[in-house]
């Protein structure tokens, strides 16, 4: 091949390339992202724990729901707190907050479990939802068997 094809082949290539790059570039300037229709329950954000779905064990024994479980934080000297909301519609609707209160300014790193129980009345076609720091979270719940009470519970939750 003479020199004046390699050439040729060589702008070819390059004129390609950059013609990509140019196609890339005005694509997505002309591009608007798409807003995909969110569910509400499904809508979870990030907090400082890193905590964005809370299992537990639920119980609905004589109009009143417990909820029981673990949830894990990254050091042992906070303290959990939990409240219960219920807002009154038919259904009703069920906030349980979360809440972590830490006065210390240095603690060491290291995972703790707290286990928790939280109860609300209402009827037994109550949404439930949870929110941790303010922000809502996934409420990953396991049904009791029957028989079983809220103070002798064991949480084994795969998945």
């Amino acid at each position: 091949m003479s020199n004046r094809t390699i050439v040729l082949f060589v702008a070819l290539f390059a004129l390609i390339v950059v013609g990509m790059f140019l196609f890339t570039y005005f694509y997505q300037k002309n591009t608007e992202p798409v807003a995909l229709p969110s569910d509400p329950a499904a809508t979870t954000t990030q907090n400082s724990y890193g905590v964005t779905r809370i299992d537990g064990k639920h119980f609905f024994i004589n109009g009143v729901h417990t909820i029981v479980g673990e949830l894990a934080l990254p050091t042992p000297c906070g303290l959990l707190t939990t409240e219960s909301r219920v807002a009154e519609s038919f259904p009703e609707q069920v906030t349980f907050t979360f809440e972590v209160v830490n006065t210390t300014e240095v603690c060491a790193q290291v995972i703790t479990n707290q286990r928790f129980k939280i109860d609300a009345s209402a009827s037994d076609q109550a949404n439930l939802t949870a929110t941790f720091m303010g922000k809502p979270v996934e409420l990953n719940l396991v049904e009791a068997e029957p028989g079983e009470t809220p103070e002798q519970f064991e949480l084994y939750i795969k998945g």
